[in-house]
């Protein structure tokens, strides 16, 4: 089987946010289960000389942007064994950032449309092509109006999966033949309400489309999480599954982890207490094994929860012995917030504004606990990294925050949960995790448990291989 995997983003050469996260690692473990994947996405300035010394120059064409024809270089670069293919037009694509610009919707329709045009030249031509979000939301759209009955691209059937439903990719109707090429006829496959919504043409023109977890697919189906597309997804429900995704259990492993201070694993996770009393003095806070720590890793904005944590963390630090600390960046009134904490409780709270990866590394592995009260979550990472070094995560059941927590006051679960968007429902899960943590007998079961949990990739690759095999 032969899997074109279209990103605008991908680890080792691109990053923003989690997409270049999975394009990083799922395209390497379809290929360790037999799957031809390869990767393709646009050449940035951001990526360094050094990585494009390793690039190979295969060919260059012209591409078709509605009535311009645009310069597209191709290039071949190799990484975890995985063949990439990057797109080069310096127009669009040597920029300081990835996204953000005002001329986004053009410059991902030049790549979306050089996706297709490139497969005579690489001697590639998928079974599946792959896409993801917005930026790539036009290649089912473009292959399926214009190039599914051309000559060597018959029976490509196509994916599109949503990392997050709130990035759509919306534009004015004018620019519907100018820019992105789509006659008249063809106009209804994209437009969406008073705009030309490209996520919208995605779903209605790939042959799937997948969420990356569960219970994200059902909740895009709710106009309190669809921003809107609810209507569009319900009639196409058919073709919507959720597959989670996965972390680097490689990268992320406590037993060889050299970004950490003493390395641990399920058998013996002592050294998880040295790290804790390192964080612990890195943060300026008194060295104690008894205290249990909670950790925060996150953009501090309202959509990951932090007006929920605003609303009590007075109340819980006045009336609790534990410790806090906090990475993160974001809106001035959550940074202030915390930086006001801190003064007033500093043997209890420590900050540090910004983002540190080496530090945030640190973080998962000597906190006790993991806290992630998300309004909404398509999937997380964050507590899947911190049940691989052992942190316990506390978190609001949404997304795939509920498919990878479950509470543990049956005994068997992995974390600590609350249903409702609440404050005091929250609290309430924070008090039985500090409580849960006295009793260290129970406490390292739930340790070990969470040690022993697999949300590595090679389980979601079974599924996406699953999917592609039934198309």
């Amino acid at each position: 089987m032969k899997v074109l995997y279209v990103s605008s983003e991908a680890l080792p050469f691109a990053a923003s946010g989690g997409l270049a996260d999975v394009a990083g690692s799922l395209p390497q473990a379809l290929k360790n289960r037999k799957v031809n994947c390869r990767v393709v996405m646009p050449l940035y300035g951001t990526i360094s000389d050094e990585m494009r010394a390793s690039m190979t120059f295969i060919t260059s064409i012209m591409v078709p942007v509605s009535w311009r024809r645009q310069y597209c270089g191709v290039f071949e670069a190799k990484a975890g064994g995985v063949v990439y293919y990057l797109i080069d037009n310096e127009y669009y694509f040597k920029r300081n950032t990835l996204y953000g610009h005002y001329d986004d919707g053009e410059r991902f329709a030049f790549f979306s449309r050089a996706v297709l045009e490139i497969l005579p030249y690489i001697d590639f031509k998928p079974d599946i092509i792959h896409c993801n979000d917005w930026q790539s939301a036009l290649v089912p759209v473009y292959y399926s109006t214009m190039y599914a009955n051309r000559e060597g691209y018959t029976g490509i059937k196509t994916v599109l999966t949503i990392h997050n439903i709130q990035y759509q990719g919306i534009y004015g109707k004018e620019i519907l033949g100018d820019v992105f090429g789509i006659g008249e006829e063809n106009s209804s496959l994209l437009e969406f309400g008073d705009c030309i919504n490209l996520m919208k043409g995605g779903i209605e023109c790939s042959n799937r489309v997948t969420t990356v977890s569960n219970t994200y697919a059902g909740e895009i189906l709710d106009p309190w999480f669809s921003h809107g597309l609810h209507p569009i997804l319900k009639e196409r429900s058919y073709k919507l599954s959720g597959i989670l995704n996965g972390i680097d259990v490689k990268n992320y492993d406590p037993e060889t982890d050299n970004n950490i201070f003493a390395n641990y694993n399920a058998k013996d996770f002592s050294g998880k207490y040295k790290n804790k009393a390192a964080l612990q003095e890195i943060f300026g806070l008194p060295v104690r094994e008894d205290v249990p720590v909670i950790g925060i890793v996150s953009r501090l904005v309202a959509h990951k929860g932090f007006d929920l944590i605003k609303k009590i963390m007075w109340e819980l630090l006045d009336s609790s012995d534990m410790q806090l600390v906090v990475l993160g960046s974001g809106d001035w009134e959550y940074e202030a917030f915390f930086k006001e904490i801190a003064a007033a409780f500093p043997s209890k709270v420590g900050l540090r504004v910004g983002f540190i990866p080496d530090l945030a590394r640190k973080i998962y592995a000597g906190s006790d606990l993991f806290l992630m009260p998300s309004k909404s979550e398509p999937c997380g990472l964050s507590q899947m990294v911190a049940l691989r070094y052992g942190t316990i995560p506390i978190v609001r059941e949404t997304g795939g925050l509920k498919d990878t927590i479950t509470d543990s006051g049956d005994g068997k679960g992995n974390g600590f949960t609350f249903k409702s968007y609440d404050a005091y429902d929250m609290l309430d899960a924070i008090r039985r995790a500090l409580s849960a943590y006295s009793d260290k007998k129970k406490w390292n079961t739930l340790v070990t448990r969470a040690l022993k949990c697999d949300n590595s990739w090679g389980r979601s690759a079974r599924e996406y291989i699953r999917l592609y095999e039934s198309m």
